[in-house]
């Protein structure tokens, strides 16, 4: 089939993300409640940071527009995007005393995971409209927001301005929904500013449930992935995926037709992490031109690398990596028994 997105080729930055940047507290002593656990090894989180992470792994041209926390965390996150290649200078530095987020993660089994949120008076949220840059923006293919910077001010202006400098040059934009529930005050109030972003997005991820929370004020009670995605293609949608956990994800496209891809097993000793990769590989195939089957498989390995690991940012894979984990599934290498 005919690509679904084109990208201009002649802008030389691949890759932009806004929002949230914090830290991941990974348990070490897993199979076991938080309760029990005592240490944790540090690492960069945040679903748009992940991506970013994810895709210059994967060899493309990144920046970063967010805000950190004047502390030793916000320095070791701008640290590392600088180790990883990616371009820091849309990252500026809050003044006012804000803290950098922190995600501790709890891995009861590979199944059975959760994730506690230090959310309050966060350095990502006061990211203003005024900072910004239209330049990094101008530059980029692709931009990427997520849901999180929508639920506070003045984070959720800066989101809509980057979507304006987006719209203004020409870059194709995804919303990674990457909906949490404790930044919000209330579900009409996420509906709505998910709504007002999705319209003006031509890709959209998201599980099945964070699409019914959008659908808040609509009506689709039968929860049709169809009408889901019917709505987004009256606005400037191009592709929806709607995820379906363990039942794999469906990409549906302007056309009418819908997308599924070979799903791979994996060594699991976690499940966060798994969208993030997914969303990198995904985006990464679609930019190198593949067919969405294509980008869905890609993402789909990508993903199952990052489970199969104790990180989520430092896990993710290089090109030549997804590759070889997809080869060697095909070869029976890699199969469900290594569960």
């Amino acid at each position: 089939m005919s690509k679904a997105v084109q990208f201009d080729a002649a802008k030389p930055l691949d890759f932009v993300a806004v929002g949230r940047l914090c830290i991941d507290l990974n348990a070490n002593e897993i199979n076991r409640p938080m309760e029990e656990t005592v240490t944790f090894t540090k690492y960069v989180g945040g679903s748009p940071a992940n991506i970013c992470i994810g895709m210059s792994r994967l060899g493309l041209k990144t920046a970063f527009i967010g805000k950190v926390a004047n502390d030793q965390m916000g320095r070791f996150i701008t640290g590392y995007l600088n180790k990883e290649g990616i371009d820091a200078s849309g990252v500026t530095v809050d003044r006012t005393g804000a803290v950098t987020g922190l995600a501790f993660t709890e891995i009861k089994s590979p199944t059975d995971c959760s994730i506690l949120m230090y959310r309050d008076n966060v350095a990502d949220l006061l990211l203003e409209a005024g900072e910004v840059r239209e330049e990094l923006i101008a530059d980029a293919k692709l931009l990427l927001i997520s849901g999180t910077a929508l639920a506070q001010s003045p984070s959720r202006e800066a989101v809509f301005q980057a979507l304006d400098y987006a719209k203004k040059h020409g870059a194709v934009i995804a919303f990674d929904l990457d909906y949490r529930p404790y930044t919000w005050t209330s579900d009409e109030e996420t509906a709505v500013y998910y709504n007002l972003a999705a319209e003006k997005c031509d890709i959209i991820i998201g599980t099945r449930e964070e699409f019914d929370m959008m659908e808040r004020l609509g009506n689709n009670p039968e929860r049709d992935d169809h009408i889901t995605a019917a709505k987004w293609f009256n606005h400037s949608a191009d592709i929806v995926i709607i995820k379906h956990g363990k039942d794999g994800s469906i990409a549906y496209t302007k056309d009418g037709s819908s997308h599924r891809a070979r799903s791979f097993p994996a060594k699991v000793v976690k499940t966060f992490g798994a969208g993030d990769s997914y969303a990198a590989g995904f985006l990464y195939g679609l930019m190198q031109g593949w067919d969405i089957s294509a980008s869905m498989e890609f993402g789909s390995a990508a993903a199952c690398i990052v489970i199969s690991s104790h990180s989520c940012s430092d896990a993710m894979p290089k090109a030549p990596e997804v590759h070889a984990y997809i080869e060697a599934c095909l070869k029976g290498e890699i199969t469900a028994a290594s569960n």
